[in-house]
């Protein structure tokens, strides 16, 4: 997921917004569901590739929430893989930090941001997200490190791309339109973690 990780630091002015670039590896659930060879499994096993590279058709999405969040123009660079396993994505974002931001702005910023949404959950800086701790669930797992030798913001999240990505977060949805409590129904794990 490129936008959770973002839009708490581009409201908060604490990344460049035209240095932002997403770099996410998704299972082949995630490449669409128009029927095609490259997508079969078996001609994804023991390949991991780029696809659609700076033409995804989420590409203007992202652009749209981001620019819409930031009140500014937001266009970033977005690459997605193709990775041998059946669902899920992880997402590895790169961007310069503003000047004077640090690794505790961005952890205040990140941590308050997401302090009462029940699916979203800050991992450690030594444990970061993993595809494996997200299957099967609606939680969007978000880490980050900072490389200050290189003044850059390195965020990490992770999702199931069939539950976070899509069905989940449509039960979720609805959920709040309609007044109930937002986990109902989704607060089962139906994987051992």
């Amino acid at each position: 997921m490129v936008v959770f990780p973002l839009i708490p630091l581009l409201r908060a002015d604490l990344i460049v917004p035209g240095s932002i670039i997403a770099d996410s590896k998704s299972g082949v659930s995630g490449a669409g569901r128009s029927p095609s060879v490259t997508g079969l499994f078996s001609e994804v096993a023991e390949s991991f590739k780029p696809y659609k590279v700076a033409e995804h058709r989420h590409n203007p999405e992202i652009d749209e929430v981001l620019s819409r969040e930031a009140g500014k123009s937001i266009a970033v660079t977005f690459v997605p893989h193709l990775i041998p396993m059946s669902r899920g994505m992880l997402t590895t974002i790169y961007a310069t930090l503003s000047d004077g931001a640090d690794r505790k702005d961005i952890e205040t910023c990140i941590s308050s941001f997401y302090s009462d949404r029940k699916f979203i959950r800050i991992r450690p800086e030594d444990k970061p997200p993993n595809t494996l701790h997200v299957r099967g669930t609606n939680f969007c797992d978000i880490g980050f490190k900072v490389d200050m030798k290189n003044n850059r913001l390195i965020l990490m999240s992770a999702i199931d791309n069939l539950i976070k990505g899509a069905s989940g977060q449509a039960v979720q949805n609805m959920n709040i339109m309609l007044g109930i409590d937002e986990t109902r129904g989704l607060d089962n794990i139906p994987y051992a973690l």
